[in-house]
This record gives structure tokens, sequence and C-alpha cells, in this order.
């Protein structure tokens, strides 16, 4: 079998909700577009991902996929997946992890529907079920955490996380507040964002060690290491750094080497796709560290999470950032959370979830190829 074109087809994604999760990321209530990436073979099997999220239109990043990666992967055989990861990654002066996460999907889409299985069962299944929490907005009022977490809760989930006002007073506040709400059998977590100095990180930290919260992350600049290796020192509670900047397995070794977080953080958007989550997992493995896997900006990127989560030991929940209506679009059936607030496996071949083919065809804008 031989990849015989690459495309990129850019269409409509309408009335997004706004919403506002720190000072710089903010859902404006508009449309963008997202894209559906399709890996054509000689066989006519496709492997198909999703390119875009409501705060970085597709049409961004689908040029480059098209300039510099596509050649790469024509004539070559899908099931080469670490080569061609290998090679798309080398790209990195030309294209981002975005770009190359749409393709490295598509061809474990495509190794899938090859082999008849989920994808998760080609990496060795762990699981078939994971509980889920849900990851907050920004709220104006303590009161107004406290009452989504108890929403969330009363819903079934397994946790809540805080995205709070990134002001350490009030933030504390809020979670004093959620805990109260909730009780103290319930899951939280802070997300400060990158919100704090050293100081202000301390005091937020120590808080929410009283109060039983599971994590605190990203409460420092996103490469402050030096004073992450501080923090850690003068808290019990776990800290996670390493989601961002968007970047490769190598960006995790200064972390690691520097003993400056407890925890591993990433997902396939912005850290290279499903072959660069697995490498980072056992990694993670390597040092008795725990992969907590972030949400992956759109509906087939966090359906990709999911498979990885299926197949790895080290990660305890699946991430849902609220709402649903702002991240998830473009999939026949969306990802479906039970009443027990656990996901399960997909059972069907490949990503196991299917692209609403005629929403893209209604939506459509532009075909790159």
């Amino acid at each position: 079998m031989k990849i015989t074109d690459v495309t990129v087809t850019l269409f409509k994604w309408e009335n997004i909700p706004s919403k506002s999760y720190d000072h710089e990321v903010k859902v404006k209530g508009n449309s963008t577009d997202l894209g559906l990436v399709r890996i054509h073979t000689d066989e006519g099997i496709e492997g198909h991902a999703l390119l875009g999220l409501c705060v970085d239109p597709a049409r961004l990043e689908a040029p480059y996929i098209i300039r510099f990666l596509k050649p790469i992967l024509m004539g070559q055989d899908p099931l080469d997946r670490e080569r061609l990861f290998q090679s798309m990654s080398r790209m990195r002066a030309q294209v981002n992890t975005i770009a190359v996460c749409a393709l490295d999907i598509a061809l474990w889409d495509l190794a899938g529907k090859i082999s008849g299985l989920p994808i998760y069962a080609l990496m060795g299944t762990f699981r078939h079920k994971i509980p889920v929490y849900a990851s907050s907005e920004q709220h104006e009022t303590p009161e107004g955490y406290a009452e989504q977490a108890l929403a969330i809760k009363e819903r079934g989930l397994h946790g809540y996380k805080l995205h709070p006002t990134q002001r350490w007073r009030e933030d504390i506040a809020a979670c004093q507040a959620v805990r109260e709400a909730v009780g103290n059998d319930f899951n939280l977590m802070l997300d400060s964002r990158s919100a704090y100095d050293l100081g202000e990180a301390v005091r937020v930290g120590r808080a929410i060690e009283e109060l039983g919260f599971q994590w605190y992350e990203d409460p420092l600049p996103t490469t402050d290491i030096y004073n992450y290796a501080k923090l850690r020192e003068k808290l019990d509670i776990p800290v996670m750094a390493t989601e961002f900047p968007a970047g490769w397995i190598d960006d995790y070794a200064p972390w690691i080497m520097n003993i400056a977080t407890d925890m591993l953080r990433g997902d396939v958007m912005i850290k290279g796709g499903i072959t660069s989550m697995l490498k980072i997992a056992h990694l993670a493995e390597a040092f008795a560290m725990k992969l907590e896997i972030h949400h992956g900006g759109n509906s087939m990127n966090d359906v990709a999470n999911l498979h990885v989560q299926m197949a790895i030991p080290n990660t305890s929940f699946m991430e849902v950032l609220l709402p649903h209506e702002a991240w998830w679009h473009g999939l026949v059936e969306e990802i479906q959370i039970g009443s027990d607030g656990f996901v399960h496996a997909p059972t069907k071949p490949g990503l196991g979830y299917e692209i609403d083919l005629d929403l893209v065809e209604r939506q459509k804008i532009a075909v790159l190829s």
C-alpha cells in the first residue's frame, strides 16, 4: 500500500460560544474554520484527522502541511509511522506540532482501519474506560465556580479543575468556595495558567494543599525551570508543568533532570501526535511520573488522546474543557460521557469516531492539495 495524496478540506465552524480561560485565551462568539485532513492510498483506504481549534483556525496551518509535510508522505507505506514521524519532526523549523499531529493521527487512523483494530489495541490495551474531570472557564465570582463544581459533581463526573481569575487572593477564595460546596470527597485541581511569581505561587500552593487539591498546574511562567524547582521544594502538593510551550519529547529533559515538576503534561496537538505522546508516556513511566493529558483542542484530537489513555498505565483522568460546544465540532457523534462519569474505549477500527462528511461538504471553504 502506498500514499497517493494528502489533502486538507477547510470548512466553516459557526456559532461558537464566547468564553475566557485566562487573559490570553479568549474564545470569541463568532466563526472559524476547521480542516479535514485526509491521507489517501492506492487501495482506497483513507486516514482522517481534524486540524484547527476555536482559537487557532485550520487555515493557518494547512498550507504548511501541503508545502512541507505532504512531500514526505507521498509514495510511502502508511504503516511506516515511526520513520514518517521522524522525518516530519525534523521539519520543526518549518512546521509546528499542530501540523505534524494531524498527519500522525491520520496515519494511526489508517493503520487501525487496515488492521481492523482500534488504535489503542495496536499500541497495547491497558484499560477500557477512564474517569472524566471537567475543566472550567473563568467565572466572575467564587460563587460561580462553586455552583459549576457542584453541578459537575451531581452530573457524576470525577473531578473539577479551576481556571481562576489569576489574582492570587481571589484564586484562593474561589478554591475555598469550591471545596466547601463539593465536600472533601471530590477531586479538585487548580490551573493558574502561569499567573504568579514565586511568592504568590507558594501562598496559593499552601492554601490548596490544606484544601486537599489533587495537583497544582502551571502556577509559574511556562519556561521558569529554576523557580519551579524552588517551588517544589516548598510544597507537598504535586506541581505540574510542561503543558506549554508546544514542543517535542526532548523539551521534557531539562524539567526531569532539574526535578522541576512532579508530573508531565501534554496532548496530541501541542506535542506532535499519538506517536509523540506515547514516547512521552514511556519517558514519564521511566521516572515513575504521571502523564496527565490535556484536552486536545478539537473533537478528533480528544479521541486520539483517548486512545493514548487506553494504552498507558500512568495517567488518571480524561479532561473535558467547558463548555463542550466551544471545542467539540465536526463528528457524526461526539465523545459520550456515561452517567458514571467514565468515557469508554472506542470499539471500531482506527479512531473509531467518524468525521461528519456531510457537514464538511455543506460548510466547505476550500480544498488544499
